[in-house]
């Protein structure tokens, strides 16, 4: 079996790519598949280099069982090599990583979180929860958690 490897990206890997990381390690490990795939996350920017997540997703996040542990870091040129997907929150972290992207295979790699929306989403992104109050982390959670079943199961 082919092993598959996804990399989340938002602006500065504390909120939206660690959370969309870690719900996709649980749906792989309620599946028994951890064998068969490398989750990671990252940032565009450099804000946050080797911090936790958002203590406030975190919170959130662990009220669903999920415990975001990572260090933030910043994607890198070897990303595109390392990894057959790589899954942008937005359109803004899309463009920065098409112009990251050495090569036009590499470009092909990239794709939007909202491509693995059920069609009953009202968004076409997954908005930054950072400058939000509660149900802004919630509804992001809730978004990632369908996508994630989705892009899990379009594998």
């Amino acid at each position: 079996m082919k092993k598959h490897s996804i990399l989340f990206v938002c602006l500065g890997n504390i909120c939206r790519s660690p959370a969309a990381e870690g719900i996709m390690r649980r749906i792989v490990s309620e599946h028994g598949a951890e064998d068969e795939w490398t989750i990671d996350s990252a940032g565009t920017g450099r804000y946050h280099i080797g911090d936790l997540p958002d203590r406030r997703m975190r919170l959130h996040a662990r009220k669903r069982g999920l415990e975001l542990t990572h260090r933030c870091r910043q994607v890198t040129e070897s990303d595109f090599d390392d990894f057959d997907l790589i899954i942008g929150m937005d359109s803004a972290n899309i463009a920065d990583l098409r112009d990251m992207a050495p090569t036009s295979e590499a470009e092909g790699k990239i794709h939007a979180m909202s491509e693995y929306f059920s069609p009953s989403a009202r968004y076409d992104y997954v908005p930054d929860p950072y400058y939000e109050g509660a149900e802004g982390f919630e509804l992001v959670l809730d978004l990632l958690d369908d996508a994630c079943l989705n892009l899990y199961n379009s594998l």
